[in-house]
């Protein structure tokens, strides 16, 4: 009889196919649910709702680093972004190069999210920038009363308030009350095209092209995980689900290449994949221990001593025994 599971992932080209049952999951039936990546995190987080979810990096690493984390890992990454087109500055601030944030407030919906870890390791691996050289106010984005997934207690020396109630994140970087902000979602000024707000890196592509070549590195931040408990009961369950997600991916890949008319709604999607490919190598989207091991031990080092976690994890620690190397004919 086949396995009942729940899964939770956003509706993603490379997770589409397991939406649409394309690929299928070795001996289960799966409801697969789409969601947005914050209500998706919470309650996963907060009630584990799901027996398999794609979860914040972050998230995962701190509750994996206390030992009270709900899920175990396998190293598959749907969510990925550079990172650099996502600190934005109010110019009345005076902030025209990365080093200019020192001493300047810096707005983020949480310090823990996964985005946020990854530029604050940006900034002070490439510019020297520590994170106790700014000073952090965390709160809503987009809506007031936002509440932290997670808790957090700030290490020493750093700086990080909660913006005042009613407040959002948004509306106090337009107002310059705050004088950026790093987040995952850009601020509905800034889309608006507000005179003030604009990116630090205007020209991110090509500075977050020079970084991979620089460094090797495109930033995961999220990963699947699949309940504890279910893991043990059905020690099969990991191999199966990683074989589905790897198959969603790779049909994904091939309509971001197709070359007669684009299966994507973007004119010039099959120039965009080939640049893509040209900068990172033909799966320029890798999952997999061995192709993300770099990438996640830098992370892991952020995530560390930015007081982010309880103590300092290595990469196997995070997944699945069995889902480390692929198996091979």
């Amino acid at each position: 009889m086949a396995l009942s599971i729940t899964i939770a992932v956003t509706n993603y080209d490379r997770t589409r196919a397991l939406i649409d049952g394309r690929a299928a999951i070795e001996g289960c039936r799966a409801t697969v649910l789409e969601l947005e990546p914050e209500e998706m995190f919470h309650r996963a987080l907060h009630y584990q709702e799901f027996d398999v979810a794609e979860l914040s990096f972050s998230n995962f690493v701190s509750l994996t680093a206390e030992g009270n984390c709900p899920y175990l890992g396998i190293p598959v990454f749907p969510g990925r972004k550079f990172r650099h087109s996502g600190i934005f500055i109010n110019t009345r601030s005076g902030i025209e190069k990365p080093q200019d944030l020192k001493g300047k407030i810096v707005g983020t919906p949480e310090y823990q999210v996964t985005a946020v870890t990854w530029v604050r390791g940006i900034l002070e691996d490439e510019y020297g920038l520590k994170p106790t050289d700014m000073r952090w106010r965390w709160g809503g984005l987009q809506q007031a009363g936002r509440a932290q997934k997670t808790e957090f207690v700030p290490p020493e020396g750093l700086s990080l308030e909660p913006i005042p109630e009613g407040a959002t994140l948004q509306e106090m970087l337009a107002a310059g009350e705050i004088d950026a902000l790093v987040s995952p979602r850009s601020p509905a000024c800034f889309d608006a095209g507000h005179a003030d707000i604009r990116r630090l890196f205007p020209d991110y592509v090509e500075q977050e092209k020079a970084y991979f070549k620089r460094t090797g590195i495109f930033p995961i931040m999220h990963l699947v995980g699949i309940r504890k408990a279910l893991v043990e009961a059905n020690p099969w369950l990991p191999d199966s689900v990683f074989k589905a997600f790897e198959e969603a991916k790779a049909l994904a890949m091939i309509e971001v290449a197709y070359n007669n008319i684009p299966r994507v709604t973007n004119p010039w999607m099959e120039a965009h994949t080939a640049d893509a490919r040209a900068v990172m190598g033909d799966d320029f989207w890798p999952y997999g221990f061995a192709a993300n091991r770099g990438c996640i031990e830098a992370f892991l080092r952020y995530h560390y001593h930015q007081g982010l976690a309880a103590r300092e994890l290595s990469p196997q620690d995070l997944f699945v025994p069995s889902t480390l190397a692929r198996s091979k004919i």
